[in-house]
C-alpha cells in the first residue's frame, strides 16, 4: 500500500505527469491491449453505451502521474494496491464514469458532472450499489414471465416442421421503382451473410432475386445457380449500388434518396429471411414463409391493442434536427418510435414495463439501463455481420444514423447463441461488471495475458448530496448533472481535474443519446426527468471553433476557480484540422492556464471508426499537463527557441514509441510535433501569442513531422508545404 505521507509532502516537487520521464510508452503498451477488447478488460465502464470513452489503463496511468513524483517507477506503482484518500479529483465531462472510476480504485475521493443525463445515469448505476444476488433473482423472475412471452414471439418452423428459435429475421428496404411501379429490394448484394474469416470459411448465404430462396455457395462465385428455380445470376451485384438504385424488372435506374423523400414515411421492409436455432442447437438459414408474415401482422394487431388498453408506453418524441439526425430524417424517421418494427416495439415494451414495475429500486435502475443498451441492437438501424463474431452491428457503428438497407431483427430476449439481447447483455456487460467490482484487475504488458489485482473492490456507495461546502468524504463518489460552466463546488477545493474533453467539430453526443432517452424518459428516475431531449445550449459541442472555444474555455475558468493552486488540470486531445487545435489553445491560455508538457498515448482501437475513415488516420491522443499560469515556473520562450526544443523532444518522444512497435501516420506525427512546440513556449501572456507562433512556424513544425525516419505507413505520402491547401486556413495543418 501506498506510503501517503510521502507523497502528500512531494506535492510541490515536480510531479511524474509533468516531466519528460513520464512513462507514455509503458501506458501505450498496456492501452494497445485493452484497446482490443476494452469491454472485458474496464467491463465497469461498458454497461451502457457513450461515445469517445477513453481506456482506463490510460487514465490510472495519468492519475499516478499525477500523484508521485518525479523519481517514482509507474511501471511498479501501475500494479500496486494505492490508498490516496486525501486527494480530491474532479472531471467536468465525466461521460461512462472513466476518471471517476479509476480514481475511486486508487482511494481518491472522485467528483464527477457532465450535462447529458444518459450519461450521468450510466455512471450512477455503474458505480452505485448492485446486488448480485437480487439482480439474479429478478432477471430470472422476468425470464419466467415477460421472458417468455418475448421469446414466443421469436418461433418458427424449420423445413421438417419442428418448431424452434428465430435467432434473427432478416428485411430489406423497399422502394418503388419509379418508372414501372414494382418494388425494388435494395439489397447491395444478395449474399446476405459471409463469415468474418471469408478465406478460412468461404461458405456464405445467397437469396435468390426471383423466388427468394436461400441457399448456401462460395464466397468468390460470381455466377450461381439457384437450387429451387434454376436462375443464374451473380450474387455479388444487387438493385441499390451507392446512392442508385436500378429496377430488375424495367432496368430503370434511379436516386434512392430521391425516391424516399417522396414517399413523406420511412421506406417499407420486406421480411424476407430468417436464421432458426433448431433444437440440436445447429444454426439454419431459411426464406421466409407466409405463416412467418401472418405471426408478424400478428404483432402488429397485438401492439395496437396493447397501446390502446396503457399496458405498455412507448417514444413519441420527435427527431429534431442535427448532424448525426439530418440521414435519418431525410429518409422519413420523424420519431424515436419509427426506428423500430412493430415486433420489436412489443417485445420491448413489454420488458420495459416489467423491469419498471420490478419492488427493488436499485435492481429496478440497473436492468432499465441494460434494457436501454439492448435498444442499440434491436431496432432498424442495426445490421448482420454474419458468422464468426457477434452477428449484430448496432446501429452506432458509423457514428451516424445511417439508414440501414437491410435490416436485422434480432431476438429480444435471446437464446444461447444470440447477439446483442437483453439475456446476452446481462451476461457479457452486467455480471461481467459485478465482477470486476469486485475484483479490478490490471493487464500485464508482456503479452502473457496475466491480470494483476492491483486494487481494492468498489464501495458501491455514492454520496447522497453534491458537497457544495467541500466536506468531501474520504473515498468519496460524488455524481452531478449539469453544466461544469458552474459546479458550485468550493474555490480551490480540487487536487487535480483529469478529464476528456469533447472534440471540436467531432460526434454531437445529445444529438445521439437521444436515442436512448426517448425510452429513459418515460420512467424518470435518478438523473432522468421527463424533458424532451439531452441537447442544451451550453454543451460543448459545435461545429463553429469559435463557439466550441468560448464554451470550453467557460468551462476551464471554472476549473481554474475550484483547482489548488498547487493543482493540476491534465486532459486528452487530438485533432487533426487547424481549426481544433487553436480553438483549444484559446480556450486553456483565456481560462488562465499554462501548458507544461505534452505526452502522446496511445487511445482507442487504429481502426476504430471514424478514425480509420480519415486519409491519415490518429491513433494517438495528446496528454496536456496544464497548471495555473502564475505557478509555471519555466521561462518563456520566444518561436525559434521553441522550435529547438520542439524539434528535441518530438522526435525523444516519438522515437520511445516507435520503439514499442506504433507505427505513427502523418498526423499522428503533426499532432506530437504542434503540441510539443506549444509546451514548449512556456507561460506566454495570451493565447494570441501561441496562435501567432504556430502560424509563423507551420511550415518548420510540419518539416520536422515529416521527416522523423522510419514512421511512415503505407497512407503516409509526403507532400511539400505548397501542396497542402489545408495550411492555408493558418495554424498547423
Amino acid at each position: 500500500m501506498t506510503n501517503l505521507t510521502n507523497l502528500i509532502s512531494s506535492i510541490n516537487q515536480v510531479r511524474l505527469v509533468e516531466a519528460d520521464t513520464f512513462p507514455f510508452e509503458f501506458l501505450s503498451s498496456i492501452a494497445e491491449r485493452e484497446s482490443w477488447r476494452k469491454e472485458i478488460y474496464r467491463p465497469i465502464y461498458h454497461i451502457h453505451k457513450w461515445w469517445a470513452k477513453r481506456l482506463g489503463s490510460v487514465f490510472r496511468g495519468i492519475l499516478l502521474g499525477c500523484l508521485l513524483p518525479e523519481s517514482a517507477d509507474l511501471s511498479a506503482s501501475f500494479y500496486q494496491k494505492h490508498n490516496f484518500s486525501a486527494t480530491t479529483v474532479f472531471d467536468p465531462f465525466m461521460g461512462s464514469g472513466t476518471t471517476l472510476g479509476e480514481g475511486h480504485k486508487l482511494g481518491c475521493t472522485v467528483l464527477g458532472r457532465d450535462i447529458n443525463p444518459v450519461a450521468c445515469e450510466s455512471v450512477r448505476v455503474a458505480l452505485g450499489p448492485l446486488d448480485r444476488r437480487q439482480l439474479q433473482n429478478a432477471f430470472t423472475s422476468l425470464s419466467s414471465t415477460v421472458g417468455q412471452r418475448i421469446r414466443e414471439l421469436y418461433q418458427a418452423d424449420d423445413e421438417s416442421g419442428q418448431r424452434c428459435d428465430v435467432l434473427y429475421f432478416f428485411w430489406v428496404k423497399q422502394i418503388q421503382c419509379p418508372h414501372c411501379f414494382i418494388g425494388v429490394d435494395l439489397f447491395p448484394s444478395y449474399i446476405i451473410a459471409r463469415n468474418a474469416y471469408p478465406d478460412r470459411k468461404p461458405e456464405v448465404q445467397i437469396c435468390c432475386p426471383r423466388c427468394g430462396d436461400i441457399f448456401p455457395e462460395l464466397n468468390s462465385n460470381k455466377q450461381v445457380d439457384c437450387r429451387s428455380c434454376g436462375l443464374n445470376f451473380n450474387p455479388q451485384l444487387g438493385p441499390a449500388a451507392g446512392t442508385k438504385a436500378t429496377c430488375p424488372a424495367c432496368s430503370h435506374s434511379f436516386s434512392i434518396a430521391e425516391s424516399v423523400r417522396s414517399l413523406g414515411h420511412p421506406p417499407i421492409h420486406r421480411l424476407y429471411g430468417k436464421l432458426l436455432l433448431t433444437s440440436q442447437g445447429k444454426k439454419c438459414y431459411l426464406p421466409a414463409t407466409a405463416e412467418d408474415i401472418e405471426a408478424y401482422q400478428a404483432c402488429s394487431n397485438l401492439l395496437y391493442h396493447e397501446l390502446e388498453r396503457g399496458a405498455i408506453h412507448l417514444p413519441e418524441t420527435v427527431l429534431a434536427d442535427g448532424f448525426n439526425t439530418r440521414q435519418a430524417i431525410g429518409y422519413n424517421y420523424r420519431t424515436w418510435r419509427d426506428f423500430f418494427n412493430d415486433r420489436q416495439l412489443l417485445g420491448l415494451g413489454w420488458l420495459q414495463e416489467a423491469i419498471a414495475a420490478l419492488p427493488d429500486p436499485m435492481t429496478r435502475d440497473a436492468l432499465l439501463i441494460l434494457f436501454s443498451g439492448v435498444l442499440e441492437f434491436n431496432n432498424l438501424f442495426a445490421s448482420y455481420k454474419g458468422e464468426g463474431t457477434g452477428a449484430v452491428r448496432h446501429m452506432f457503428a458509423h457514428h451516424i444514423l445511417k439508414p440501414e438497407r437491410t435490416p436485422i431483427e434480432a431476438n429480444v430476449w435471446g437464446t444461447a447463441k444470440s447477439s446483442g439481447s437483453f439475456t446476452n447483455l446481462f451476461k457479457s456487460r452486467l455480471v461481467r461488471a459485478l465482477d470486476y467490482r469486485d475484483a479490478p484487475f490490471e493487464v500485464a504488458v508482456n503479452g502473457s495475458g496475466k491480470t494483476h489485482f492491483s486494487s481494492n473492490a468498489f464501495s458501491g456507495r455514492l454520496e447522497k448530496s453534491w458537497p457544495v461546502e467541500g466536506n468531501f468524504k474520504p473515498k468519496g463518489i460524488y455524481l452531478s448533472c449539469g453544466s461544469s460552466e458552474e459546479t458550485n463546488l468550493p474555490t480551490q477545493s480540487v487536487d487535480f481535474i483529469i478529464t476528456d474533453p469533447p472534440f471540436f467539430d467531432n460526434v454531437h453526443y445529445s444529438e445521439l443519446a437521444d436515442f436512448f432517452y426517448a425510452w429513459q424518459r418515460l420512467y424518470p428516475r435518478g438523473f432522468l426527468d421527463n424533458a424532451l431531449t439531452t441537447r442544451h445550449p451550453r454543451e460543448v459541442q459545435d461545429t463553429s471553433p469559435d463557439k466550441f472555444a468560448v464554451k470550453l474555455r467557460t468551462v476551464f475558468i471554472e476549473c481554474r476557480r475550484i483547482l489548488k493552486d498547487e493543482g493540476l488540470l491534465v486532459f486528452t486531445y487530438h485533432h487533426s484540422r487547424a481549426e481544433g487545435w487553436q480553438a483549444l489553445v484559446e480556450a486553456v491560455y483565456d481560462a488562465g492556464f499554462s501548458i507544461v508538457n505534452a505526452h502522446p498515448v496511445k487511445a482507442e482501437m487504429s481502426v476504430a471508426a471514424p478514425k480509420s475513415q480519415a486519409k491519415e488516420p490518429i491513433q494517438l491522443d495528446i496528454l496536456l499537463v496544464c497548471k495555473k499560469k502564475e505557478q509555471d515556473r519555466r521561462l518563456t520562450l520566444d518561436s525559434s527557441a521553441a522550435l529547438n526544443d520542439t524539434t528535441k523532444r518530438a522526435y525523444q518522444k516519438l522515437s520511445r514509441l516507435a520503439q514499442i512497435g506504433l507505427k505513427l501516420s502523418l498526423n499522428d506525427r503533426r499532432i506530437t510535433v504542434i503540441s510539443q512546440f506549444i509546451s514548449a513556449l512556456g507561460p506566454v501572456a495570451s493565447a494570441g501569442v501561441v496562435t501567432e507562433a504556430l502560424q509563423e512556424m507551420q511550415a518548420k513544425l510540419e518539416e520536422i513531422a515529416e521527416a522523423f525516419p522510419g514512421m511512415n505507413d503505407t497512407k503516409s505520402t509526403a507532400k511539400t508545404i505548397e501542396e497542402k491547401p489545408h495550411l492555408k486556413q493558418g495554424v498547423l495543418f
